[in-house]
């Protein structure tokens, strides 16, 4: 089926190519300290390795709808991986940037217009509400490498609170994309196997899915049980809060930079 997709619109565009080498310098800077504030260089890692993020998120979704028969995703420009050709620029990029630099939790984006009636098949309609979080999930094992391989004893300890906090960005996004909410990833997963009726009656409520969802996360009980599950998946993956709150401390560079209390053992 790619085969009628253009190499035009198979290319990588400048946009993505540009944020991918923020990240890279930014993740030097970080890793060599070469900086005149470590802080500043920590935010531009997180922020372009965020939105980074994002944009493969969106692109697994396209990508498998163009597996699945959806061949117009070519023509909309979703395989070239510039955020500005996604549906909501506001939902997909800037809201979600908006979410870490505020509360440093990893707001679930997401805008590509699938052609569903292009797609035939049940599994087909799952796995591409599926592949977007999953690709957070992936990101989130990568950046968790080091920890879980137990070899931080090579890692700078700035990098690796830069890491930690980014990973940690990836495992709220998956938690709270498959969820089975209408408007997220998760309802589009179990949708294809829901009766048509029940289907349009969750249809209206879909807009105000993420809405309800950060509603109930006010409520103190659910936001207890909700950063546990992120904490238990943080320590699996042999991430400590130490790292993830002190990659916070030092991602808000606006407030200084933080100081480290050494701990003597």
């Amino acid at each position: 089926m790619t085969t009628a997709i253009s190499r035009r619109e198979r290319r990588i565009s400048p946009v993505f190519l540009g944020l991918f080498a923020i990240m890279v310098v930014s993740a030097w800077a970080v890793w060599t300290e070469y900086s005149a504030s470590p802080g500043f260089a920590v935010f531009l890692f997180v922020v372009s390795g965020w939105v980074v993020s994002l944009c493969l998120h969106e692109y697994a979704h396209a990508r498998t709808a163009l597996h699945g028969g959806d061949l117009s995703i070519g023509a909309k420009g979703y395989l070239t991986l510039n955020p500005m050709k996604y549906t909501h620029v506001a939902l997909s990029i800037v809201l979600p940037v908006v979410f870490v630099i505020m509360g440093g939790i990893g707001l679930p984006g997401g805008a590509v217009f699938i052609e569903r009636h292009r797609i035939q098949g049940r599994w087909k309609h799952s796995l591409i509400s599926a592949a977007g979080p999953l690709t957070n999930v992936l990101f989130a094992a990568a950046l968790t490498a080091p920890f879980w391989l137990d070899a931080t004893d090579q890692v700078p300890e700035l990098f690796r609170f830069a890491l930690a906090f980014l990973a940690l960005l990836q495992v709220t996004a998956a938690i709270l994309n498959f969820l089975p909410v209408p408007g997220l990833d998760g309802y589009g997963v179990i949708e294809p196997w829901l009766s048509h009726r029940i289907r349009r009656q969750v249809e209206p409520y879909a807009p105000f899915g993420l809405l309800a969802v950060f509603g109930i996360l006010w409520i103190p009980e659910v936001n207890e049980a909700f950063f546990g599950a992120i904490d238990a998946v943080m320590r699996a993956l042999g991430v400590s809060e130490w790292d993830t709150y002190w990659g916070q401390e030092f991602f808000r560079f606006w407030q200084g930079e933080p100081d480290i209390p050494r701990l003597d053992f």
